[in-house]
């Protein structure tokens, strides 16, 4: 689909109130973690068994390995479109869904139609030749070994339906979709439950990265290929605190295709994470990165652009040259046992354009929120917009990406 295409973001005004409070929201110093955080314990399992080939990589001829291809005359921007954290219902627990009916006053069913919970996300995606999800939690059904110990308040464990992993291959519409597997919860169901997440995805049509180091080369119809690695510090991807491995592996992707995005699962969780800071987070006693140092790193090593999650709240935005690094894209569709109150009920879907030479001609945010037990909405308000582009003043004040009302992302 060609630039001129593309359907243009909806118009939107950031309502004043609700931007006062959001400033003072995100100008407050960070605070302990919320009573019912949506996160893990440090429990580690056990190690698992190595991890199968990922999709099969073609192999460039062999007189160009080790260059940088020229780029045509005729290619074009690719467009990719990424959200947050994404979760289809909770087969490993379904008992959040009787504790939601409780506090809602109404029926709420453990299992909702995923189409029906993906259908509002259809038309912010439209005019994406890629769409990038993080997938939060397994996919699949039937017995599954434990993860959290009895009694532990601060773990959960999320495996979707199996109907899931066709659905979010259909949200995306005719564009290719790209399911993040570099995270926290991957492991929920076992490492089998792994292996059968991966299988499931890619029998419907996505494609998967964050398995391993290599990249996930995306070819969209016209001819263009992007590539896409995931990295997490958790046990599903490879650890982006290894700065040095990071680099070669970046580096490795932009090399071979040019355009490279990196997903990264990273920072402390929760209403107080929301600020971006430059050193190692350490949450529930778990090192989960420095994610400026990460950024920035993928970006000196050819990533265009970077897209961050793992927090549950919005983070800030970030140019690097002509790289974009979204810090964190929080919640997109958690529906299940996730907090929903503000600002982990906020979120986005980030838009940005990448042309031949591997850099973000424009970009955009649609900001989303969520209504519990969680169904995500476009925000007419921008509170998402509104919200990174005041975290950015705040964390990177001589070059944070600035975002307009209207969602457009400028410098």
């Amino acid at each position: 689909m060609s630039n001129a295409a593309r359907g243009s973001a909806p118009q939107r005004a950031v309502a004043p109130l609700g931007a006062l409070l959001l400033l003072a929201l995100v100008a407050c110093p960070a605070g302990p973690p919320e009573a019912e955080p949506t996160v893990e314990a440090p429990e580690a399992p056990a190690e698992p068994a190595p991890i199968p080939p990922p999709e099969a990589e073609p192999a460039p001829p062999a007189d160009t390995l080790g260059t940088v291809p020229a780029p045509a005359a005729a290619e074009r921007a690719v467009r990719i479109c990424a959200g947050g954290d994404v979760l289809l219902g909770n087969n490993l627990d379904t008992l959040w869904a009787a504790r939601a009916a409780a506090r809602l006053g109404r029926d709420v069913p453990p299992f909702a139609d995923p189409d029906s919970l993906l259908a509002p996300l259809h038309r912010l995606l439209s005019d994406a030749d890629i769409v990038l999800l993080n997938v939060e939690g397994a996919i699949g059904e039937g017995p599954a070994p434990r993860k959290c110990r009895p009694g532990s308040t601060r773990c959960y464990a999320f495996r979707q339906p199996v109907a899931a992993a066709a659905a979010l291959r259909r949200v995306a519409g005719d564009a290719a979709l790209v399911a993040n597997l570099a995270n926290n919860h991957a492991n929920d169901a076992g490492h089998e439950g792994f292996i059968a997440t991966m299988s499931h995805l890619r029998q419907a049509g996505a494609h998967v990265t964050g398995a391993d180091t290599l990249a996930t080369p995306i070819v969209v119809p016209a001819g263009d290929t992007v590539a896409v690695l995931g990295f997490s510090p958790f046990l599903a991807g490879p650890d982006p605190r290894d700065l040095s491995a990071l680099r070669r592996h970046v580096a490795r992707a932009f090399a071979r295709y040019r355009r490279v995005i990196v997903s990264m699962h990273v920072g402390a969780e929760g209403s107080g994470a929301q600020r971006t800071p430059n050193r190692s987070e350490i949450f529930l006693g778990e090192d989960r990165g420095n994610s400026v140092a990460i950024a920035r790193a993928a970006v000196e090593s050819g990533a265009a652009l970077v897209i961050g999650h793992g927090p549950h709240v919005l983070r800030a935005a970030e140019w690097r040259g002509a790289a974009l690094t979204f810090y964190s894209l929080g919640n997109l569709l958690t529906y299940g046992p996730f907090n929903m109150r503000e600002p982990g009920n906020i979120g986005g879907i980030a838009c940005a354009s990448i042309d031949a030479a591997g850099r973000v001609s424009d970009a955009e945010f649609r900001s989303t929120y969520q209504a519990p037990p969680g169904l995500v909405q476009f925000d007419p308000a921008g509170r998402g917009a509104f919200l990174v582009d005041s975290l950015g003043k705040l964390d990177f004040p001589e070059s944070a990406a600035r975002l307009l009302a209207d969602g457009t992302v400028g410098r």
